[in-house]
């Protein structure tokens, strides 16, 4: 590291000097002191291939096992009707993980230890325990993909699965970013294998164009155990873990504001990829298994696999399981590396990609560790268990989801941290209406677990009164509200070099009494939940 930049290091918040110099991408590399202006086309889409990797591994990282089941789902008990969803999701998808760029490139700290830093040890606690927990048993699933997808090939199980271990653990500890984000973004284009699984299949447009732009219910399904699925699409698609990977990945990356412009480009073209996927595969499997017997008898993607190969041929039974294989290793891999990054914030030691594994130690065990784990639990566990681990999963995502939201969307308001870069009114008012949703649906989800006979009518009552109450509230708070301005030595520093200063310099955050009362009311229902979603499991586990 030079003199100089060992020097913007003292006044830097980032925890790692490892997090400071030039960007190595995977297709090209950024100077850290390279101001020059980008004019033209050509130089544009250089800085644009430098920077292109967080918003993809992200974005195509949540197209993983778990994705793969809940599409697949969707599109075999339901066919195209409730593809809707997805159209509803990409504002969601934009502006959480905007945000989190945001935070990322401004701020230089990772979301766990902003947590912990502006809203004490409790919830910096809560962050980085709930998701150390929820990410192992997303972790599990991962490599329950692999197992299912090796199945299918015909691959040696146990071989296939700790091979798969270490290769995902083998690609993150080279000591190299670029080696990794490589490894990555050759992951994300194998993903690409579902654009033939499609055309080979040939859903019929005119279904498609209908599911996507005609939202509806299907005719004569159990109305509580749609809305369980279309609960389930959410959690799956904007999953807890990628907000703590995209802030960490990009201060890994050592991408500043003045590049923030080309990374909301990326994150924008790993929505694209990643609705694009999720649209073929509720189109396909719908296609594949309509009047068949298979039709509304999801089982797994395994059995997904085989019904494209009675459909289409076996070429595409094999394509989707090597999708599957590719979607749950960039997941493993993104997960794994998400908690990592969280602990070495929380604990504020080395955690790099940048070091090799003698130089973060702490951080390369958790995350081998957590793979190693996995793939172990996987390898041993029967199938009844591992299912009720895919159950928790997903519950336990939903729960836990609108308090990272709640967070983020703090953050973002906090002065102290994003200076000129605080969000504007408008987005706080999409953002709380967004956040109100969660908690409904968190409360659902949770409802139906424990009380798993709840009714379509019930559910839809609770969701319609509560979001309609959240965003009558919500937006006349935001709009009578009056907006401070910038401390004068925040507004006279252009947006594209200011950053947080140290995290002891900053001042204490300023809670009103209705954040604080929100909280302990969060804080509240979270612990009740999470309390009550171990009861229901440990409840089926030993067959009560």
């Amino acid at each position: 590291m030079s003199n100089r930049t060992l020097t913007e290091a003292t006044r830097s918040a980032v925890l790692d000097t490892a997090h400071l110099g030039d960007i190595h991408g995977a297709m090209g590399t950024i100077r850290h002191h390279d101001v020059g202006a980008r004019n033209g086309w050509g130089a544009r889409l250089r800085t644009l291939a430098a920077i292109l990797g967080p918003g993809l591994i992200v974005m195509i990282g949540d197209n993983d096992a778990g994705a793969f089941s809940t599409y697949a789902q969707a599109g075999q008990n339901y066919g195209t009707a409730l593809m809707w969803t997805l159209l509803l999701l990409i504002p969601v998808l934009y502006v959480n993980q905007e945000m989190v760029l945001r935070l990322g490139a401004v701020t230089g700290v990772g979301h766990a230890r902003l947590i912990l830093q502006r809203f004490g040890r409790f919830w910096g606690a809560f962050s980085a325990i709930d998701l150390f927990i929820l990410n192992g048993l997303t972790i599990v699933t991962e490599f329950i993909g692999i197992n299912l997808a090796l199945g299918y090939l015909g691959v040696p199980r146990v071989w296939g699965i700790l091979v798969a271990a270490g290769i995902v653990i083998a690609a993150a500890s080279t000591g190299s970013f670029r080696r990794f984000e490589r490894f990555s973004l050759a992951l994300c284009f194998f993903s690409l294998l579902l654009v033939p699984v499609f055309l080979m299949v040939h859903p019929p447009a005119d279904q498609i164009a209908h599911g996507l732009f005609v939202p509806h219910f299907p005719a004569g399904s159990k109305l509580s155990d749609v809305m369980l699925l279309v609960i389930a699409i959410v959690g799956t698609t904007v999953a807890p873990w990628q907000l703590f990977f995209q802030q960490s990945y990009i201060i890994d990356k050592r991408i500043t504001p003045r590049f923030i412009p080309y990374e909301k480009a990326d994150l924008v073209i790993g929505i694209a990829i990643v609705v694009i996927g999720a649209v073929a595969m509720m189109a396909f499997t719908a296609a594949a298994f309509q009047g068949t017997a298979g039709f509304g008898n999801f089982t797994d993607a395994g059995a997904v696999a085989t019904g494209l190969e009675a459909h289409a041929g076996r070429a595409a039974g094999v394509m989707f399981a090597l999708a599957l294989l590719d979607a749950s290793i960039i997941g493993a891999a993104a997960v794994s590396l998400s908690t990592a990054y969280a602990l070495g914030d929380v604990f504020a030691v080395n955690h790099s990609l940048h070091r090799k594994p003698t130089e973060a130690w702490g951080f390369y065990v958790v995350y081998a560790g957590l793979i190693a784990v996995a793939a172990v639990l996987v390898l041993l566990g029967s199938d009844a268990l591992l299912g009720l681990l895919t159950n928790a999963v997903q519950t336990l995502a939903g729960v836990l989801l609108p308090s990272a939201t709640v967070f983020l969307l703090l953050l973002c308001n906090d002065k102290a941290v994003l200076g000129p870069w605080v969000n504007g009114r408008w987005l706080n008012l999409f953002t709380g209406a967004v956040i109100w949703v969660l908690v409904m649906l968190s409360i659902i989800l949770t409802a139906a677990t424990v009380f798993p006979a709840i009714s379509g009518e019930t559910i839809l009552a609770v969701l319609g009164g509560g979001t309609a109450l959240g965003v009558v509230g919500f937006a006349g708070l935001t709009l009578v509200r009056r907006r401070p301005a910038l401390a004068d030595g925040i507004a006279s520093v252009p947006r594209a070099t200011w950053r947080m200063p140290p995290l002891s310099e900053l001042p204490a955050p300023r809670l009103t009494f209705g954040t604080r009362l929100w909280m302990a009311v969060l804080r509240g229902y979270l612990v009740a939940a999470v309390l009550l979603v171990a009861y229901k499991v440990v409840q089926v586990a030993i067959g009560g």
